[in-house]
């Protein structure tokens, strides 16, 4: 059943957001969540080392974090707020849902991210419809745009 968690809490951290979102490393973008709005907007933000395993190939003497994930991070940072608007933070209901992105929009990619620099989701609610959602925004390291994108997924049931 939808409903909407308007009160719910405006920050998340890594052990919060591993029992909603199911990824795990090295897939897991967010390390934390700063500012969340229910069926509005949400902030979030990864922390990038050196240590990244993708920085062995990408580059080997020139390390750039590799713009697909910048996207798949706001992804799941999109993923994060429709999941909470709907059910606010139930890690029993996580369990049974997903969220598949069906649609990865008017992407641009600005300046490159390297170590040591905190990627910034900033996202905000387009549209939603029941389990569908189409959220927008940015990504910011130092206040500065990265990369922006508009994205639609689906929460479904987890098989």
């Amino acid at each position: 059943m939808e409903q909407s968690h308007q009160n719910l809490q405006s920050q998340f951290f890594i052990e919060h957001i591993l029992q909603i979102l199911p990824h795990r490393y090295p897939m897991l973008l967010i390390d934390r969540v700063v500012e969340l709005e229910a069926n509005k907007k949400i902030a979030a933000y990864k922390n990038i080392t050196f240590n990244e395993d993708m920085f062995n190939g990408h580059f080997p003497n020139k390390p750039i974090f590799p713009g697909v994930l910048i996207v798949e991070g706001m992804a799941q940072t999109g993923g994060f707020l429709a999941f909470t608007s709907l059910w606010g933070f139930d890690p029993e209901i996580a369990k049974t849902k997903i969220v598949y992105f069906m649609t990865i929009d008017k992407v641009k990619f600005r300046i490159p991210v390297t170590p040591g620099d905190r990627l910034e989701y900033h996202l905000e609610v387009l549209k939603h419809k029941g389990m569908i959602w189409q959220v927008g925004g940015t990504a910011q390291v130092d206040g500065k745009v990265v990369a922006e994108a508009e994205l639609k997924a689906m929460i479904a049931e987890r098989e």
